[in-house]
């Protein structure tokens, strides 16, 4: 049976709207997106599994294989988007545009248009010496819950995989990680009349804020990763809030951070080393701390240079590898034991904008790089 074209495809997926959210009344599952793709991949005869995603209503994930084999080719994406700005649309976020040589919608770029690509790149009637697989996932823009439930499930299992995550067409081998955390802190409020009649916590957060530029400082001359554009650790301090007047003591303060770490630093022990310096520096404050994580996390990503992903995608686009400083699900592919690089048709520069985008003279070259990949890895494997 055959599908729809590109664009069809492209505007099916991105008039389903899924956005993820931290707000659960902006939050949106994801379901009908994975039921439409999963029609197309049937009637290519793939063999289709849509999963619920554990302790998530509403969030699936989608495993369609094509062909049997231990080790073959993943084409991977996430199917949810980032919540969209009402207002500063010139164009419907859920209807597909086109105008000036570009596809405009919630998703284009970051990342249905990839699906509907990798769809199209697939020939009728392929005969597959390894498998081919489509995974689709869940909640990446916010928990990465779909991506974290499959590692757990110890699937899909293949050797090489492919995430079209926005990148000018130009492979991606390495990004940071990232975790966010709170630091709440709890003294004791009076009339500022007499600080002996309370403890600032304030002030404590103060004295956190001085050690945690201080811990920058340390990290960044210790880290450093030329490839990057920003080629050192970054850590934001993006929220402070205490206290309710200026005429009390303030009883409570709370900082929320940001920080992404190269490859080769892990977010566990950056974690725990945070909390370590924050209880040090107040330990004879009298204050009460507390961490929140706001994101659990993902550490940096690096599939080495000498991979044959990468050299291969290298040849097929004529760039070299490079690095960038958003986060992917491949730590989690690479967990499962692939070779993992990023590789898609979007810019960074259109995601989570007004106005998304893709441009129309992407589409064609990221169809003939898929079906140069699939030949390569399921076709005629090494």
């Amino acid at each position: 049976m055959k599908i729809p074209s590109v664009q069809t495809m492209i505007s099916e997926l991105i008039a389903i709207p899924s956005v993820s959210c931290v707000n659960p009344a902006q939050d949106q599952s994801n379901q009908a997106v994975v039921e439409r793709l999963a029609t197309w991949c049937n009637d290519l005869g793939f063999n289709c599994e849509i999963l619920p995603v554990p302790d998530h209503p509403g969030k699936f994930n989608l495993i369609a294989t094509l062909g049997t084999g231990k080790d073959g080719l993943v084409l991977a994406g996430h199917t949810d988007t980032v919540p969209y700005d009402a207002g500063r649309w010139q164009h419907d976020p859920f209807r597909l545009t086109e105008a000036d040589n570009r596809l405009y919608g919630l998703g284009t770029a970051d990342m249905k248009g990839f699906f509907a690509l990798a769809l199209a790149a697939i020939s009728s009637g392929i005969h597959l010496a390894q498998p081919l697989t489509i995974l689709a996932t869940a909640d990446e823009e916010c928990t990465m819950s779909g991506a974290r439930a499959l590692l757990a499930a110890g699937q899909p299992q293949a050797r090489y995989a492919v995430i079209g995550e926005p990148t000018g067409l130009r492979p991606v081998r390495m990004h940071k990680g990232i975790f966010m955390e709170a630091i709440h802190l709890r003294g004791q409020s009076g009339h500022s009349s007499d600080p002996s009649l309370g403890n600032n916590a304030l002030e404590g957060m103060y004295q956190v804020v001085g050690d945690l530029i201080k811990w920058r400082k340390q990290l960044q001359a210790a880290h450093i990763n030329p490839l990057f554009q920003v080629p050192v650790p970054t850590m934001n301090l993006g929220h402070i809030h205490g206290g309710d007047n200026p005429n009390r003591i303030c009883g409570e303060c709370e900082l929320h951070i940001d920080l992404r770490p190269l490859p080769g630093m892990d977010v566990g022990e950056l974690r725990t080393k945070l909390r370590q310096r924050v209880q040090h520096i107040l330990e004879d404050s009298g204050l009460e701390i507390e961490f929140v994580p706001l994101f659990e996390g993902i550490p940096a990503m690096e599939t080495p240079a000498q991979a044959d992903i990468v050299q291969v995608a290298q040849d097929l686009t004529k760039h070299t590898a490079g690095a960038v400083a958003f986060g992917t699900e491949a730590p989690f592919l690479k967990a499962l034991g692939m070779e993992t690089i990023i590789l898609g048709p979007g810019d960074i520069e259109q995601a989570h904008q007004p106005d998304e985008f893709i441009a129309l003279d992407r589409l064609q070259p990221m169809m003939d790089i898929l079906r140069q990949l699939i030949q390569h890895y399921c076709v005629c494997p090494r």
